[in-house]
């Protein structure tokens, strides 16, 4: 076990400069640690570092060197040194584990799973902070964790969001609650299979004790696997009651999808854990606004309203947005993931038209030809043109006289043609409202 005070005896590498990278470099330099080697096999990235290694250098370090840090953006199955890190995959840990094994006195509630991970930690922090709790939502949908010090406070409750990637490489986080939320295709092409995928999304339950709390879908795989496997926390599963309970009580519109409605279950019976009332729990999610990029209602023009779900970064996950309206304008596209098939039966009677950006546009032909009206317009700019001139054509023609949503849900990375999936969605947003002005 790694504690603060021993950090000065122990060398790392961190593999992967990005923002978690970044910061567990500055957690190691003021910890003192005896020695912290950098690399990325970005060489521009090397360049800004100053790292001056040879490869062979670098070799010899992943050797040596006590433990690796890798960035959960990295996969061993394609990175530049696989196969002798996969060798060295026994001293592989995160900044998440980093974090837990040098502060021991918070409580903590870790989530996961493929869809609605940041909706629900947002919720879940607001929440225990509303009803009297100090509650710190990080890692994925905050800055990364070692950024964040607990100097002297004994009762705060972190809320981590853990993706595939971080607890493919985790070895010594232990939460006192742990939600999975659930589990559908997805990052085939980093865990190179759904089992090893599903398998890491599991291990979030690996260190818990007796006295630690699961949470899992009501999913036999899952339910089995969890038994199976022999973990050792107390289980919780969401019950067909308590989805009509908060259906019932929900008066916020944005949570009565169907899938926030699946993962409020579980912030329900955490809430219920912690002993927070019902009352505290639905005057929370009444209020509750939504994160940006996901299902974001960002402009309203007469009966046209505009979404950007640019988070939608599968089909999975878009569905979830095109299953929640009709007299739909669809844009799709972008760089298609692994293992991906679009079951359209249940959405296209929702969906005017579609419009096609992103690079891999034959895929999405493929996916939605015969099934959907559609047509490529290959970026965002175009399509928003377009989609204009059709809303036009649409009321010259008293075609629809009810809302018509245009819906950015790409089903799709967003690395073809933008930074990540936060530029896409900005984009969009700008674009529509310099065509709105025009327009409307």
């Amino acid at each position: 076990m790694i504690f603060k005070r021993i950090l000065r005896e122990k060398s790392f590498l961190v593999y992967g400069l990005g923002s978690t990278g970044k910061s567990a470099v500055n957690f190691l330099k003021k910890s003192k640690a005896k020695r912290i080697f950098l690399w990325d096999d970005n060489i521009r990235l090397r360049k800004k570092f100053k790292i001056k290694d040879k490869e062979i250098s670098l070799k010899k370090k992943i050797i040596e060197t006590d433990y690796i840090l890798l960035s959960p953006g990295i996969s061993l199955l394609n990175c530049r040194y696989k196969k002798l890190l996969t060798n060295f995959k026994k001293k592989i840990i995160t900044d998440i584990d980093l974090f837990f094994l040098t502060n021991k006195i918070f409580k903590s509630v870790v989530i996961t799973g493929t869809n609605g991970k940041s909706t629900t930690c947002s919720i879940i922090q607001k929440i225990l902070s509303n009803s009297g709790l100090e509650a710190i939502a990080l890692g994925n949908i905050g800055k990364p964790i070692l950024n964040y010090s607990l100097g002297k406070k004994r009762n705060v409750i972190l809320v981590i969001e853990m993706s595939s990637f971080q607890l493919e490489y985790s070895k010594y986080i232990s939460p006192n609650h742990a939600i999975l939320i659930n589990i559908s295709k997805d990052h085939l092409d980093w865990h190179g299979n759904m089992k090893n995928y599903f398998n890491a999304k599991l291990r979030i339950f690996l260190k818990q004790t007796e006295s630690d709390f699961a949470y899992i879908p009501q999913n036999n795989k899952i339910i089995n696997s969890f038994k199976k496997n022999g973990y050792k926390s107390s289980i919780y599963i969401p019950t067909k009651n308590q989805r009509k309970i908060l259906k019932n009580k929900i008066k916020n519109n944005y949570l009565k999808s169907n899938s926030n409605l699946e993962n409020l279950t579980f912030v329900y019976n955490l809430a219920k854990n912690f002993k927070i009332s019902d009352k505290s729990v639905f005057s929370t999610l009444e209020k509750f606004k939504g994160l940006p990029h996901r299902q974001e209602l960002f402009l309203r023009k007469k009966n046209v309203c505009f979404v950007n779900d640019s988070k939608a970064t599968s089909f999975e996950a878009a569905k979830d947005c095109l299953m929640n309206h009709k007299n739909i304008i669809w844009i799709v596209g972008g760089n298609k993931k692994e293992g991906e098939y679009f079951h359209l039966k249940n959405v296209k009677k929702n969906i005017i038209k579609a419009f096609i950006i992103g690079k891999k546009r034959k895929f999405f032909k493929k996916q939605i030809n015969k099934k959907i009206n559609f047509k490529e317009t290959v970026n965002l700019k175009n399509s928003v043109k377009y989609i204009f001139n059709e809303i036009k054509l649409m009321k010259l023609k008293n075609k629809v006289k009810d809302k018509i949503f245009v819906i950015l849900s790409p089903a799709s990375a967003s690395y073809d043609q933008f930074k990540n999936f936060e530029d896409r969605g900005n984009q969009f947003k700008k674009i529509v409202r310099n065509y709105a002005r025009k327009y409307f």
